[in-house]
């Protein structure tokens, strides 16, 4: 039986078999000894993503440390609120804290303020064809994400094209702060099925 920590644009957890491209944390452990999530979804306003391999660590998922979180892609943790982590995948987080609110490169404890904030507050809504590539979005039934080649649907497994241009206004669910940053030029990391 799949664990739940296959983490989805909104940031919710689900047990889902499809394998991630990506794994992160939410700063500490949410699970207990039975592998069984409880009520709380972060331990610290430091939500990362890493690569699935780093200098030949081996790790036992939701074992006695944190709780390991797998997204499909990069594309998907940034919906989620996730940042790049600044050890395993250095080159992207220095990329990103460069184009994070346009200020020169921000520090790690900043963004995740900010960042922490804009995954509690409100979500904005709007249209998905006038935001920046990378940039994903619900109209509740199905998940959408903006590409360079179109509009593509989202799923646990990977994308599949869109047939018609979702109707807006559409909840937006990649951060205000995210979606600056994809503005900006950052180019996540998108599963091979995009």
């Amino acid at each position: 039986m799949p664990l739940q920590n296959r983490v989805a644009p909104d940031g919710a957890l689900h047990a889902a078999p499809a394998r991630g491209t990506l794994m992160g944390n939410r700063g500490g452990r949410l699970h207990d000894d039975t592998q069984s999530l409880g009520t709380a979804r972060w331990r610290s306003r430091q939500w990362i993503s890493c690569v699935l391999s780093f200098k030949n660590r081996r790790r036992r998922v939701m074992g006695n440390s944190y709780t390991e979180m797998f997204f499909l892609d990069e594309v998907t943790a940034l919906a989620a609120g996730h940042r790049p982590c600044f050890e395993c995948r250095r080159a992207a987080a220095i990329d990103f804290a460069t184009r994070f609110q346009g200020s020169g490169r921000s520090r790690a404890p900043e963004m995740d303020r900010v960042l922490h904030s804009a995954r509690l507050g409100p979500k904005d809504r709007g249209a998905l064809a006038n935001q920046p590539d990378g940039t994903m979005a619900t109209d509740g039934a199905q998940v959408f994400a903006k590409s360079a080649t179109g509009i593509l649907i989202w799923s646990f497994d990977g994308y599949r094209p869109m047939t018609a241009i979702p109707k807006a206004p559409l909840t937006l669910l990649t951060p205000a702060p995210i979606r600056a940053v994809l503005s900006a030029g950052y180019q996540p990391l998108w599963h091979h099925s995009a």
